[in-house]
Formats: structure tokens, C-alpha cells, sequence
């Protein structure tokens, strides 16, 4: 048997719509703002690098679309013109995306998650996102069956966090209940978002998948190497 707050399931078995007690959607949101420094030496934006033939981020937005997300909000800020101009003309893989343009990208990866907050909890979608799908630029291997498999945890549940494991190590997605909201708005610039879903540990959510990518982390030029190798 799991121990109490995992869920055993084999993400491959995931299909059709997502239903469950929480009505709401759930959105992704994709922070791609960074300046991707270990990879400097590559002359290209970690949100550019090729996977499988399509970018990072093109591959993290058709994995939230073949996951039935649906909203998905990039944050970008270094470097974001080159990203949206080099991805203007592909949008019809991954559909339509909401930019988010976050100037004060320096301020490290909180600022940009508040940011993308903003944008998903602002106006007539305040009421509607009842959870966000936390997706990284530098994790371009997870497949859709895991988005799938962490939402429909997050219905059944309402666990405030669930996270995907690979053989009991955590990996990504997050997806964060909008109840975490308001604390994670509230962060200083220095204080990672894992300073407040820390203190949801009890209560996290852990889905265990048939997916190696959710460990996938490319944020040097050997990753980099490492995952075009092994594809």
C-alpha cells in the first residue's frame, strides 16, 4: 500500500477529460524569464534550445495542451523579445499563449511567478483558476499523461500542492492551489516559492508516474548534451 499522501498511478493510464469535486481550471503557467547564465556559453535563451525538433518552451506548451489546460501564461523577461519574435510564427502547434513580460526578471524566479499570478488571478479569471500547473523552462521532457495524472490528483484531492514522483523522487510539474495564492504574492524578491509550500509538507500531494522527464533539469551546457543524447 502508498503511504498516507501518495497517490500510485501510472500516468500512461491517464486519459479523456479530468473531472472531479473541484469545478474550477486549472492553468498552466510557464516561467521562462531567466538569464539562463550556464548556458550563456550556447549564444542562445534556455527557452530557445531544440528538443525533439521544437523548442523548450514549444514543447512545455503542447504538453499543457495535449494535457486539456486551458490557459497557458508565459512569463518571460530576458532576452523577451527574441523568444516571442522567434515564436510568433509557430504558434500553430501549441495554440495561442498569453505573454507576460516581466521587466524585473533580475529580481530572480519569485518576481516572475508573481507576475504570472497576476495575470491568471486578475478580472473575470479571478473567480475561475482554482489551481496553476508550475511549469519550468529548463524541464522540456515531461509528457502529457504526468499533467494529466497531477490534475486529476488535484480534483480528487484538493491536496494545496501535488507533485509528480519517479521512483519516490520529486520532480515537475508543481501544481499549486490557488489557497497558496496570496502567500506566494506576498514573497520578497529573495524567498523562493518553496518557503511557503514547505509549509503545506503534510498536505502535499504525491502522484507517482511512469515518467523519467519530470527529473529532467537542463541548466548547463552538459544537461544540455545529456538530454539531446539520450532522445
Amino acid at each position: 500500500m502508498p503511504p498516507p499522501g501518495r497517490l500510485e498511478t501510472d500516468a500512461s493510464s491517464i486519459a479523456g477529460p479530468i473531472a472531479g469535486p473541484i469545478a474550477g481550471p486549472v492553468v498552466g503557467l510557464i516561467l521562462a524569464a531567466g538569464e539562463s547564465s550556464r548556458l550563456a556559453l550556447l549564444g542562445i535563451h534556455k527557452a530557445l534550445l531544440e528538443y525533439r525538433g521544437h523548442t523548450f518552451l514549444e514543447n512545455i506548451a503542447a504538453t499543457l495542451r495535449e494535457a486539456a489546460v486551458p490557459r497557458i501564461v508565459v512569463v518571460v523577461g530576458h532576452r523577451a523579445e527574441e523568444i516571442q519574435g522567434q515564436l510568433a510564427g509557430r504558434v500553430g502547434r501549441i495554440g495561442g499563449m498569453e505573454w507576460v513580460v516581466n521587466r524585473d526578471y533580475r529580481r530572480g524566479q519569485t518576481s516572475s511567478l508573481q507576475a504570472g499570478l497576476r495575470a491568471l488571478t486578475t478580472g473575470d479569471a479571478k473567480a475561475a483558476v482554482e489551481g496553476v500547473v508550475l511549469c519550468l523552462v529548463d524541464h522540456p521532457a515531461v509528457a502529457p499523461a504526468t499533467v494529466r495524472a497531477v490534475i486529476r490528483a488535484f480534483q480528487q484531492s484538493g491536496a494545496p500542492v501535488v507533485v509528480p514522483t519517479y521512483q519516490n523522487q520529486r520532480g515537475h510539474p508543481v501544481l499549486i492551489s490557488r489557497s497558496l495564492f496570496a502567500a506566494l504574492a506576498s514573497l520578497q524578491p529573495d524567498a523562493g516559492a518553496n518557503t511557503v509550500i514547505r509549509q503545506y509538507r503534510d498536505a502535499t500531494q504525491l502522484v507517482e508516474v511512469n515518467d523519467a522527464g519530470i527529473l529532467v533539469d537542463v541548466d548547463d551546457p552538459q544537461s544540455y548534451a545529456r538530454l539531446c543524447a539520450a532522445r
